[in-house]
């Protein structure tokens, strides 16, 4: 796993997990914004542009989220947040280690298994993945993301990156991911944030999150698509994490 690093590493660090598809580029406004504060590392999650090793599971980028920690920063961080398939990883890392972080934000993270959705990973993206480097498809894809413009050509560059077998990876793993057990144990201060006009799915997953965690603070964000938060609201998520670790 690769990392971008924003802010001096004297100060106590804030790790952010990008979602699946994107890459660092995800939180790269919210990490200047916070860098004068925080040291903010942008993991590359396995099997995306700019990593360095194909995309397995969850729990194995879970683990190497634990093995960073561990070995660069003393068994322990201020935060961890995480968006789609980043805040999967992020409870997977809180199931390995309840105490991994002081606070965690989870943004609309998926941990109620959709068996259809997986079973049509392979068939969708078998048939639209060589369309991926042609700028008409990606276009119409990233419109359908919601995310702003100013973020096209790095959507573009990273799409066109991944490699077919990481995208099904990932995106099977994405649909099949359960929450475990031992998330009950969680120490952390946890956060979950999901937008009104997300699916289901995701509105569901937050609730079934509150209910393992009756600790957990969920968080519902008005008028917010999938992804809205972190990527295209970065001042408002910037805000937001000051305020949770500064207890407000």
């Amino acid at each position: 796993m690769m990392y971008r690093e924003f802010g001096g590493r004297q100060n106590q660090t804030i790790i952010l997990l990008h979602g699946g598809g994107l890459s660092w580029w995800n939180f790269r406004e919210a990490a200047r914004l916070l860098q004068s504060d925080y040291h903010i590392v942008l993991p590359i999650l396995d099997g995306h542009a700019g990593s360095n090793r194909p995309f397995t599971t969850i729990e194995d980028n879970a683990k190497e989220i634990v093995s960073f920690i561990d070995e660069r920063c003393g068994g322990s961080v201020l935060m961890i947040g995480g968006l789609s398939l980043g805040g999967q990883v992020l409870l997977e890392t809180l199931s390995t280690r309840r105490d991994i972080c002081s606070f965690a934000l989870v943004e609309s993270a998926a941990v109620i298994p959709s068996k259809l959705t997986n079973m049509l990973v392979v068939p969708a993206f078998g048939g639209s993945y060589g369309l991926i480097r042609r700028r008409w498809f990606a276009k119409a894809q990233f419109k359908s993301l919601r995310i702003k413009p100013a973020l096209f050509e790095d959507y573009y560059r990273d799409t066109c990156q991944i490699a077919k077998e990481d995208m099904i990876a990932f995106m099977k793993a994405n649909t099949s991911y359960a929450l475990k057990a031992s998330f009950r144990q969680v120490s952390a201060e946890v956060h979950v944030y999901y937008g009104s006009r997300e699916t289901r799915g995701i509105r569901r997953s937050a609730e079934v999150i509150r209910q393992t965690l009756p600790a957990c603070q969920a968080h519902i964000l008005p008028g917010f698509y999938h992804g809205d938060f972190s990527i295209n609201h970065a001042d408002l998520y910037a805000d937001t994490v000051r305020q949770i670790v500064r207890g407000g």
